[in-house]
């Protein structure tokens, strides 16, 4: 039978030689929800049940209400005398919200819009979205667009009981929306009722589930976690075999010329020595392992950009130097890449530092993104430095480039910064990514125990 799934992607040929191969992140084709129902039919309290009871860090809940095209100043005003038609599905932007809701499943970030029910106007500003697991779509028009169709997962219809929904929809709109009384109910019989009729009850024939009385549903709501559960753990079991396959007939394979180690001198030798010593007072060891990175990064700056640059010197001589092209930032991978931001500090006083929190799951295995805090224009950046004093297996190395490469870092443009790198891991790394660079103190024996942090925080 022929292969079909993903993981088995022709290798392509990087600029160095080496065969590149094909890395896709855990949120990748994130698992995708669809709510519709009526106007006050209780989507929204489903949807935070299910998250309730999926309780995971990674599910969100996203509303095609964020997607409603601002209206014109005439529209505005029949809006505000509730006289415009919100509800048909020409008031919402579908091509944004198919565009936002691809480039999730791509495993990418995206930007979602913010809109003002005051105003009945887009804000300026927008949320960042990036790698969630399972988004919740909710909205009376989610199962109306045939693109979103074919992403959703699970398609789900809420019934209710036609009073119900327009109590609802009068507290809502009173409370949430400034809206009065007659206005809500002016607009339920002019533009609502009619288009439930039209456009909202029809996608009962498309949906997975229907599902009556809403989050008092609790076999409903059992039957979507446990449906949504399963495909969290088949995509989880795929990540692990895609990493296990990177690793596959790496560990023999030459070192990229992109792997950089520092010169075995006598006083690095002696340094490294100290380090692996118990006997090291803990003093000692941060005091060392400070003056390792501060090499280190010194050797990672050899991959900075310079420009040439003509000063006079104090004795009013003319001097043909070099100033950096550009911003160095760096990123710390927490937690033991906090114990290389003093060496960093030393080397560069005034270097931005991010942060990204991936730790690996303790049943599984698998390397999880739980936080991460990076720079609005960190693409633009000459430099960027990755910093983590043990890399094993690489799978965390694996997701913390990904995660800067979809934030828009160029490949050439990340060093990553370790202290001690296992050659599967490294090969691992630099075959999915060939572009990027990595500085070394030392190749190790692959998957050895994480230590440098214990040793260095005392914990």
């Amino acid at each position: 039978m022929a292969e079909t799934s993903s993981l088995k992607q022709p290798r392509r040929m990087s600029a160095n030689g080496f065969a590149k191969a094909h890395y896709s992140p855990p949120w990748a084709d994130m698992s995708l929800i669809g709510i519709a129902g009526s106007s006050g039919s209780g989507k929204t309290s489903l949807a935070v049940e299910i998250v309730k009871a999926l309780d995971l860090p990674w599910v969100i809940i996203l509303s095609i209400d964020s997607f409603y095209n601002s209206l014109t100043a005439e529209q505005n005003r029949l809006a505000h005398a509730n006289e415009f038609d919100l509800d048909s599905p020409d008031s919402i932007d579908f091509d944004l919200l198919c565009k936002c809701l691809t480039e999730l499943k791509q495993g990418k970030r995206t930007n979602i819009p913010v809109y003002s029910f005051e105003k009945h106007q887009r804000l300026e500003k927008t949320i960042s979205l990036y790698s969630p697991h399972v988004v919740v779509l909710e909205g009376i028009l989610a199962l109306q667009d045939p693109r979103i169709l074919d992403l959703l997962d699970l398609k789900v219809y809420m019934e209710a009981d036609a009073d119900v929904c327009l109590s609802r929809r009068i507290v809502r709109d009173v409370r949430e929306r400034g809206r009065t009384i007659e206005g809500t109910i002016k607009q339920w019989f002019s533009s609502v009722k009619p288009a439930f009729t039209k456009y909202v009850e029809p996608q009962r024939e498309v949906a997975d589930l229907i599902v009556p009385r809403g989050m008092m549903n609790k076999m409903a709501i059992t039957m979507i976690v446990g449906q949504t559960r399963q495909i969290l753990k088949d995509k989880s079991v795929k990540h692990r075999a895609e990493l296990e396959r990177l690793g596959q007939g790496v560990e023999d394979q030459p070192l990229s010329p992109n792997v950089m180690l520092l010169e075995e001198r006598k006083q690095i030798k002696a340094i490294m020595t100290l380090l692996r010593n118990p006997a090291t007072a803990s003093i000692d060891f941060s005091f060392y392992l400070d003056r390792m990175t501060a090499l280190l990064v010194e050797k990672a700056l050899d991959c900075h950009n310079f420009v040439p640059d003509r000063v006079t010197t104090p004795q009013k001589l003319s001097y043909s130097g070099l100033k950096s092209a550009g911003k160095v930032s760096a990123i710390v991978i927490l937690r033991g890449g906090g114990c290389m931001e003093s060496g960093l500090k030393r080397t560069l006083p005034d270097c931005l530092t991010g942060r990204l929190l991936i730790q690996s799951n303790y049943r599984t295995g698998e390397p999880e993104l739980h936080y991460l805090k990076l720079f609005p224009d960190i693409a633009e950046h000459e430099t960027v430095l990755l910093l983590d004093p043990q890399m094993s297996s690489g799978g965390a190395a694996l997701m913390a480039v990904k995660v800067l490469v979809d934030h828009g870092v160029s490949e050439k443009k990340i060093v990553f910064v370790t202290f001690m790198a296992g050659r599967r891991g490294v090969n691992r790394l630099t075959t999915v990514f060939p572009g990027i660079k990595v500085v070394a103190g030392e190749i190790v024996d692959d998957y050895q125990r994480r230590w440098i942090e214990e040793q260095y925080f005392g914990c």
